[in-house]
């Protein structure tokens, strides 16, 4: 193997260096990384050559703290001197706190009970084994859905390029258009005898931020407790404030019987948890049923307590609202943006034309790190503590780019690419 650790070899700045050592080590399942990270401060990030860029992708939605912040990190080192893993022959503190926290703030009835998991693809497979509980076979999934990697998430994971590979997923998984509502009527009457879940996103992010509507997510709620079938909600990435909300299904007044949670539970440390509503569903696994190692250990359970305990302190939902509220203003009046979807800090820019690579590509090498799910939508998920000053040197920059590059805004009426 070539010893490519050497700064400055072959006249290469060190981050050229360590991005090829990264492809002489990593497996390529994430394509080329745009830059190799060194250390984070609020919502600024550092490359290896000292290059600053204000981050509004949060490591995908997971750092709600943003980087380092005090409270977190004093919340990490205290467990972790104390203790940080024992197995699930025994309990914790910050575990059973941590479960009664999220009881509370999700406003679960009697009965409800919680599942540590690692990450929200763990979360989900807990959830589907739930659906299968019931003794029944379907599920109804939506397309554009993203629900993880795993062969199990995958078979709920709509877009083919991530199931082919790995063909045949679990059955029974029929996929419906999101917000049609005829749709989904028509797929849970031909399925009614077999159906045990409907799954979806209140806002599917991978999909380009996709919000269901309330009519929607009601029609679903109310279809899943005629044919007694379980609402799942996949939260994972609108739960935990991102949305204006601790959970977005909240601003529905829809309350689901499963919901799945990570990305910023943790704040940045790798939990995932799945929340079981009722005394019904909060029953459904037994013992030796489902299991994990090192889910729900007391470091991610501490760092979990934290980020929940900052983001009430520093009043960050209101914060979420405030600056995502900026952000939309001023974003729906710039040519070439013709929608701005989505709630709070998950916000999906929709193009004028399907150019959001590019530009994310140019605002990095600007200093702003965003994410292109589609090709005509901007994804936008930072920190929850994201100031309106720092949204706005972001912003100045995308007008800018949009008066540089005209046709992005033009080709709106012609229909092409420029």
């Amino acid at each position: 193997m070539t010893d490519l650790s050497n700064h400055g070899e072959a006249g290469l700045e060190k981050g050229a260096v360590d991005l090829q050592r990264y492809s002489h080590a990593i497996m390529g399942t994430f394509g080329v990384p745009m830059r190799v990270l060194t250390r984070g401060e609020g919502s600024y990030v550092w490359d290896a050559d000292g290059n600053r860029y204000l981050d509004l992708l949060g490591g995908i939605a997971v750092n709600a703290l943003g980087h380092g912040h005090p409270a977190w990190v004093e919340a990490i080192a205290s467990q972790a001197a104390t203790l940080s893993h024992t197995s699930n022959f025994f309990a914790t503190e910050p575990q059973i706190a941590l479960a009664e926290r999220l009881l509370d703030l999700a406003h679960a009835p009697s009965g409800s009970r919680v599942f540590f998991a690692n990450s929200g693809t763990e979360a989900n497979e807990a959830a589907i084994k739930m659906a299968r509980k019931t003794g029944k076979g379907t599920i109804i999934a939506l397309e554009g859905g993203f629900h993880g990697r795993s062969t199990g998430a995958l078979a709920l994971t709509h877009k083919e390029a991530y199931r082919a590979p790995f063909a045949p997923l679990i059955g029974d998984v029929v996929f419906v258009p999101p917000n049609d509502e005829e749709a989904l009527r028509a797929a849970v009457t031909e399925h009614a005898a077999d159906l045990s879940a409907i799954v979806v996103e209140p806002i599917q992010g991978e999909a380009g931020v996709i919000p269901l509507s309330h009519a929607y997510l009601a029609l679903a709620r109310t279809l899943t407790r005629r044919h007694d079938a379980l609402l799942i909600l996949d939260e994972v990435q609108t739960g935990v404030a991102r949305t204006g909300a601790w959970f977005a299904h909240q601003l529905h007044g829809i309350q689901p019987d499963v919901m799945t949670l990570a990305k910023g539970l943790g704040g940045g440390f790798p939990i995932g948890a799945l929340v079981a509503f009722g005394d019904g569903p909060g029953a459904m696994l037994g013992k030796g049923e489902h299991g994990t190692t090192f889910g729900g250990n007391a470091l991610a359970a501490a760092a979990a307590l934290a980020t929940l305990r900052v983001i009430e302190d520093e009043d960050l939902i209101a914060n979420v609202k405030a600056v995502g509220a900026h952000l939309r203003e001023r974003l729906e009046a710039m040519d070439g943006v013709v929608e701005v979807r989505g709630e709070g800090l998950m916000l999906g820019v929709g193009l004028a034309a399907p150019q959001s690579a590019e530009i994310a590509q140019a605002a990095v090498a600007a200093g702003f790190i965003v994410n292109p799910p589609s090709p005509d939508t901007l994804r936008l998920i930072p920190a929850l503590t994201l100031t309106t000053a720092e949204a706005d040197t972001f912003l100045t920059w995308l007008e800018g780019h949009f008066e540089a590059h005209p046709l992005a805004a033009e080709s709106a009426s012609d229909g092409g690419t420029p």
